[in-house]
């Protein structure tokens, strides 16, 4: 098999044509990368899905495991703007392309005889995924502030697509994604893995069939903010070598380096991403919206409740302490707030409570929690119906399955792209809510706030030329 080698310079045509020629991309027939079924198990090559991984960072840790463990499944290419670095989430991670190209290398040779393989390649450049043939689907495991543009660009180039959660950056970007996707008749699956949980189902179908009365109220707990910020008087770095930074600032305002501003620690700056509110926020309430049937809606209302931020002058500018209150058509309340342990969805009837969380599923009272749910209740649905048996370590493995089965059947997975869109939307407005300070109306219909042009104007985030949606 040929080994391509990783493409130092990038193709200037490639980029100038990229949108003239992905309706083209569209209607091509993907051929797979044809290996030795030794390698990829008893799938034959013209069921396996190519896959391009773009983002390489601490979250593709878990998430490319995730795709290799399955026959069906052949990583042809790897994308990062990194080469290689220490420094993630923790100092002593060593990541970027060129190790998770490694990765790849060495998780299909174990199991070719040789004990050798070289089929899959390394980018800089996204688009240089996007163009190819034989890649069937994308993972975007990349900062939010990239997830838009990516998903949009994607979507038109014929690719299905499974991007990490928050889904958006903005709420406007959401929209444009759920537009771009429906219109392209693209798979999308969000990275809402605690929807493949079946402690966490179990909990939704309590809630959903008044095990617990009516439903009043819901705590949706977030994380403090984990990194340090370099406080007032921080000074720009020398970009690091391997590292494209100005591609990975991308679409978001020109701004000197810092190593605070990168990988792991993007997520608490307002240009790149939403805080912990996105963050953990984008799960618990995920789950909230789950439980009370509300995935393709949201608030009607909302107001902050003492939220903290930082100083100004920080490289970081989000809520170091969230607390923000969103109220439903039907009545319900959600509270998202910072608090221990930092993940968590508890709902509050009239007859008791239900909460999901790190310690599984919790009920005020056993006969609520082993409580039985018959053939006529509602059943929500399963990404693996085989798992009864709650495990952290199959969430997100069982959610990429999820994912590949329906980019065969076609349907559409457990966290779609209106319901990632809705439920990233409800963290964008509470965060709006917690920045004003101020009690906002809100139209889920329309997706605009009621007689107020201040807050309208920051359902979008400008985008730095050339790119654009």
């Amino acid at each position: 098999m040929t080994c391509h080698k990783e493409r130092a310079s990038r193709r200037t045509a490639t980029r100038r044509s990229f949108l003239k020629t992905t309706a083209a991309l569209t209607a091509a027939v993907s051929v797979p990368y044809v290996v030795p079924s030794s390698v990829f198990g008893t799938a034959p090559p013209s069921e396996r899905i190519g896959v391009g991984f773009i983002g390489n960072g601490n979250q593709s840790t878990i998430d490319l495991p995730a795709f290799l463990g399955h026959d069906d499944v052949q990583v042809l290419a790897v994308c990062d703007v990194n080469t290689a670095s220490y420094g993630y989430k923790t100092p002593d991670q060593f990541l970027g392309r060129k190790p998770a190209q490694e990765k790849v290398h060495k998780f299909y040779a174990a199991k070719k005889p040789s004990g050798s393989f070289k089929g899959c390649d390394a980018y800089n450049d996204f688009r240089d995924v996007l163009v190819r043939k034989d890649i069937d689907a994308v993972a975007i495991v990349v900062p939010d502030h990239w997830h838009g543009l990516m998903t949009v660009t994607a979507a038109k180039a014929g690719k299905d697509i499974y991007c990490e959660k928050p889904l958006s950056l903005c709420l406007l970007q959401g929209r444009a994604m759920v537009k771009a996707v429906r219109e392209h008749k693209r798979i999308l699956q969000t990275g809402s893995h605690y929807r493949s949980s079946p402690a966490n189902r179990r909990a939704c179908e309590l809630v959903r069939n008044g095990r617990i009365g009516q439903l009043k109220r819901i705590v949706a707990l977030v994380a403090e903010q984990n990194a340090v910020d370099p406080g007032p008087g921080w000074r720009p770095m020398p970009v690091p070598e391997g590292f494209d930074y100005k591609m990975w600032l991308g679409p978001a305002p020109k701004a000197p380096y810092h190593e605070g501003r990168c990988f792991y620690r993007f997520r608490f700056n307002l240009d790149y991403s939403g805080g912990q509110t996105t963050n953990f926020g984008a799960h618990s309430i995920d789950v909230g919206h789950w439980g009370m049937g509300m995935d393709l809606s949201g608030p009607i209302e909302l107001e902050d409740l003492g939220s903290m931020w930082p100083p100004r002058g920080g490289l970081y500018n989000t809520a170091t302490k969230v607390h923000f209150r969103a109220l439903y058509a039907n009545g319900v309340e959600l509270e998202c707030v910072t608090r221990d342990p930092g993940f968590g969805t508890r709902f509050e009837g009239t007859e008791g409570w239900v909460e999901y969380g790190y310690k599984g599923l919790r009920a005020s009272s056993d006969s609520i929690k082993t409580s039985p749910i018959g053939p006529s209740d509602i059943h929500l649905p399963a990404s693996n119906p085989k798992r009864t048996q709650e495990a952290s370590k199959f969430h997100i493995p069982d959610h990429v399955r999820n994912f590949l089965d329906c980019v065969k059947s076609r349907q559409d997975p457990l966290a779609a792209v209106e319901i990632g869109h809705r439920t990233a939307a409800a963290c964008h407005l509470g965060n709006i809510a917690m920045l004003l300070k101020r009690k906002l109306r809100w139209d889920p219909a329309k997706e605009q706030f009621i007689d107020d042009e201040e807050a309208n104007r920051m359902l979008s985030r400008p985008m730095r030329a050339p790119w654009r949606l």
